[in-house]
């Protein structure tokens, strides 16, 4: 399910992650060369991806715990 990123913060590790908007984190990671994302690493960078969005893995999950309950 497609949510908006509205915020980031770091793990208890250090890794960034971005908070979506229905308010779980997705890990956003700079890995390369597995994951290029450089722009996780400055703020400006950060700041550009606000209200980009990705796949909540954790929503789709929820909603499909929903569907088989019913």
């Amino acid at each position: 399910m497609k949510r908006r990123i509205v915020g980031f913060d770091t793990d208890e590790h250090g890794d960034w992650r971005a908070k979506l908007e229905c308010g779980h984190y997705q890990h956003v990671r700079h890995a390369p060369p597995l994951i290029s994302r450089p722009w996780v690493l400055t703020e400006e960078g950060r700041r550009s991806r606000l209200g980009f969005e990705l796949d909540c893995k954790r929503c789709d999950e929820e909603a499909s715990d929903e569907t088989r309950l019913n």
